[in-house]
């Protein structure tokens, strides 16, 4: 199936997103897509998939003109897109998701759940998911859902497979097992387009890259005959000096302590600590037990055994209110779920864990208030109209920004970072790094949960590697190599 995406315009009111986008996609090719978060990315690929109404421009598939009325008409065409921000049931078993509205049924009506079976079964044979269909969507890890979204697109027959950020989430085996598949689907002809800022992925499987800058395209050319260099700078439209600011840092005190913290079946014995001014990068594989003792240490998991230290304190920690009180921030990794509200404004999403802040004798000081969102607006340079827009309508990565700008406002003494340039791009992510080396310079103890390891190299001041809920090792800047931390995050020892 050929795509042609000729002179594209979208606005959402006053707001235009796309002016002018040509793209061209070939039978069997993997053809990247990438950009800064807002240079219209998904939203071309929305008007393709027909979620929304291009306002000038022509589609055509296979030389013909085509405009789709709805996602589901472009999938049953054999068009399949698998979103960032996953469409999972998490109440549905792994099979009922898979087969949501497409169940096989018999003459009377019945759903063929042998078959269904079945046909799954086969699917993840092919993708190596040992994932059990029973098991409730809900309790899979955020990686697990990425895959059973990635099978449930290929059980659709699709000639065209459009991927936004579909290894966001995934350990290095599985984004292995991945490409082996697109290779695979490539030599049947189907057609990949892969939306990503990881630039190592768009350089190993993908064979030509479109890149796009403020609702434009800028160029499209073959993998070989482009650099990564080359590719920021169209991006970003200026050089990006170095992937990670410099850091160097000076230590304090200890903000944040953990001795012998325990949760049964989850992790247990975890010691570390974190000093003001320090970034302790949390690495190991997905599924290890990572953002769990996040989660445990910022109240939101219940009862634990072992003992939590804050400034030199011994403090039980029920619930996040506590945590926060206590002047701990948490950058959640799913922040769908549990960072934003997304149908509230930017504003009052910024706003909410520091609104005492702003409230005198029971009333809210609105200028103080307005000062303050629009100063970190600013700052993390979110890409928007007004701080009155929706959180759900801006793209992914400035979405992130202003969960971190939620946080950065209660100023926390210990800043808790799971994933926090996932799905972001590699502008935008030089500006989160050199956020948190102003923090760290202001006295703030960071940990930063990454599962990208030139992130944990490169901004980490110490690095501990979690496996199978036990902390594996702890290298110091100097020391570590992805090497070395691959080795402890599966369970093997480093020989000196």
């Amino acid at each position: 199936m050929q795509i042609k995406m000729e002179n594209i315009h979208k606005a959402f009111g006053k707001n235009k997103v796309l002016e002018g986008v040509d793209i061209h996609i070939e039978d069997g090719e993997v053809h990247a897509l990438m950009g800064e978060n807002g240079a219209g990315k998904s939203t071309l690929m929305n008007i393709l998939t027909g979620l929304h109404k291009k306002d000038q421009g022509i589609v055509q598939i296979d030389g013909t003109e085509k405009t789709f009325a709805s996602p589901k008409e472009a999938e049953e065409y054999g068009i399949a897109f698998i979103h960032q921000e996953l469409n999972i049931w998490p109440e549905l078993t792994v099979l009922e998701n898979l087969f949501i509205n497409k169940e096989p049924v018999t003459h009377f009506g019945l759903i063929q759940t042998k078959k269904m079976k079945a046909i799954a079964s086969n699917q993840f044979e092919k993708l190596s998911i040992s994932i059990p269909l029973h098991k409730e969507a809900g309790q899979c890890s955020v990686g697990e859902q990425q895959m059973i979204e990635i099978a449930k697109a290929l059980m659709t027959d699709a000639k065209v497979i459009i991927m936004d950020e579909p290894t966001a989430a995934l350990t290095d085996r599985e984004i292995g097992k991945l490409f082996e598949v697109i290779r695979s689907l490539k030599k049947s002809g189907v057609s990949i387009v892969y939306i990503s800022h990881r630039m190592e992925e768009i350089f190993t499987i993908c064979d030509t890259i479109t890149v796009m800058r403020d609702g434009r395209t800028v160029d499209t050319t073959p993998i070989p005959e482009t650099s990564f260099d080359e590719v920021v700078r169209k991006m970003v439209g200026r050089e990006l000096t170095d992937r990670f600011p410099k850091r160097e840092a000076k230590p304090g005190e200890p903000m944040l302590e953990v001795k012998k913290l325990t949760r049964k079946g989850v992790f247990e014995n975890v010691s570390f600590r974190v000093r003001a001014g320090e970034i302790v990068g949390v690495a190991g594989l997905m599924g290890a037990g990572r953002t769990e003792i996040m989660r445990t240490i910022f109240g939101l998991d219940g009862k634990y055994d072992g003992d939590i230290f804050v400034n030199g304190k011994n403090v039980k920690i029920k619930n996040p209110n506590q945590a926060v009180g206590m002047g701990l921030g948490f950058i959640t990794e799913d922040r769908k779920e549990d960072g934003l509200v997304l149908d509230f404004p930017i504003k009052d999403n910024i706003v909410m864990p520091s609104l005492f802040s702003f409230t005198k004798k029971g009333l809210i000081q609105s200028k103080q208030e307005q000062e303050f969102v629009d100063m970190l607006i600013k700052r993390l340079t979110i890409k928007t109209e007004s701080s009155q827009t929706a959180a759900k309508n801006l793209s992914g990565g400035n979405q992130q920004k202003v969960v971190i700008a939620k946080w950065i406002g209660i100023g926390p003494k210990v800043l808790i970072l799971d994933e926090p340039t996932r799905g972001v791009d590699v502008g935008a992510k030089r500006e989160i790094y050199q956020l948190m080396n102003e923090l760290t310079d202001r006295g703030v103890a960071i940990i930063m949960v990454s599962s990208e390891l030139p992130e944990v190299l490169g901004m980490s001041d110490r690095i501990l590697v979690v496996h199978e809920g036990s902390i594996a090792g702890e290298l110091s800047k100097e020391e570590a190599d992805q090497e070395k931390i691959m080795t402890l995050a599966t369970g093997g020892r480093i020989h000196e």
